[in-house]
């Protein structure tokens, strides 16, 4: 914490972020905690803190994610949700990781091969899966020994129409083995949104967990990202700020240098929007630079006074919409450089 820049991370408030799904969704026999992008960005501390409420088994999306938890934690159980090469299978046997099966040409390669797998069925994504019953069965019948379970990624949760026919594609599908000991359909939004069907026992629980979503219950904040102010210049009229003086003073102008940048995550299409000073909103200017940026600050800011780059839910989403993104890709965006300071 040189900078003094850091993500705060609020581990308790995840905990309870967890309990609150786990007692309003009670009715799954396996809540799979998804970790994958060091843990939406938050960093793998966030396993500690969910295996706290009962949840040990988390999912990644590659190999390398899941070395890096089971060298830390050797009680729970893993998922790999991404493609692993057939090379590396030895690895995964090796560090009990269960591994993804997205095509029946890929269960024919590891049959006999001491891995346990889950099989990915594709109902529309068009991403990872097997697309077809019969190659199902058939990949379900040559890998039955070592199949620990079943799922698919539901792609449209806002709609209930794609929803539900995802829904029956899938039940569908395994109308035959249904003895699978692990079914799980829905990440969180599905979840939330949509009554279990009888066929599931399991769920995703992902950006919920980090608060990220609207709930008939509340959802407590996760992190915040934090600088300060290491620079204060006093602009005259026609003076610029940054790379190719893109803002220039219109009238005298107070300018804040802060040390974070776009290699930290604050890409330079943030440049406009708000960071906050004391709870007062204060607008970004100027090209963000690699390690810096500037912020337009009236007579009440000092130098090193805490700067939240990101405040809180409401200045995460509010940022994601300028940037025309999302909140998951905010989050996932904040550079390893960044310190994670858990709270």
């Amino acid at each position: 914490m040189t900078r003094n820049t850091y993500l705060e991370v609020y581990l308790d408030q995840i905990k309870e972020n967890a309990r609150r799904l786990l007692q309003h969704y009670p009715d799954y026999t396996h809540y799979l905690g998804v970790v994958k992008a060091d843990a939406y960005g938050h960093g793998i501390e966030v396993v500690e803190a969910l295996k706290e409420v009962g949840i040990h088994y988390f999912c990644v999306a590659t190999l390398e994610e899941a070395l890096q938890l089971r060298n830390r934690w050797k009680d729970i159980s893993i998922l790999c949700l991404g493609y692993i090469e057939i090379d590396y299978l030895p690895i995964c046997a090796e560090n009990n990781i269960t591994i993804t099966v997205p095509s029946l040409e890929y269960a024919k390669k590891i049959q006999n091969k001491s891995v346990r797998c889950h099989l990915k069925i594709d109902t529309g994504m068009n991403r990872l899966g097997i697309e077809q019953k019969k190659d199902y069965e058939e990949a379900y019948q040559i890998l039955k020994p070592q199949v620990e379970g079943v799922y698919t990624h539901i792609y449209h949760p806002e709609s209930e129409e794609e929803t539900n026919r995802q829904l029956d594609c899938f039940e569908d599908m395994i109308e035959h083995t249904k003895n699978i000991p692990m079914i799980h359909v829905r990440a969180s939004e599905a979840t939330i949104r949509y009554p279990k069907r009888d066929f599931e026992n399991g769920c995703r629980l992902g950006i919920a967990l980090y608060g990220l979503m609207d709930t008939p219950f509340p959802l407590l904040d996760s992190c915040r990202l934090v600088s300060t102010v290491v620079q204060i210049h006093e602009l005259n009229v026609g003076e610029t700020v940054g790379y190719g003086g893109t803002y220039v003073a219109e009238k005298p102008t107070r300018i804040a240098v802060i040390p974070i940048g776009y290699a930290d995550g604050v890409i330079r299409k943030n440049e406009g929007r708000m960071v906050y000073i004391h709870h007062v909103p204060y607008p970004i200017v100027g090209r963000i630079c690699m390690d810096m940026l500037f912020v337009l600050v009236d007579e009440s800011v000092h130098l090193h006074e805490e700067v939240e780059i990101l405040r809180d839910r409401d200045h995460i989403q509010e940022v994601a919409r300028h940037l025309d993104t999302i909140p998951y890709e905010v989050l996932t965006s904040i550079g390893k450089r960044v310190p994670r300071v858990w709270k």
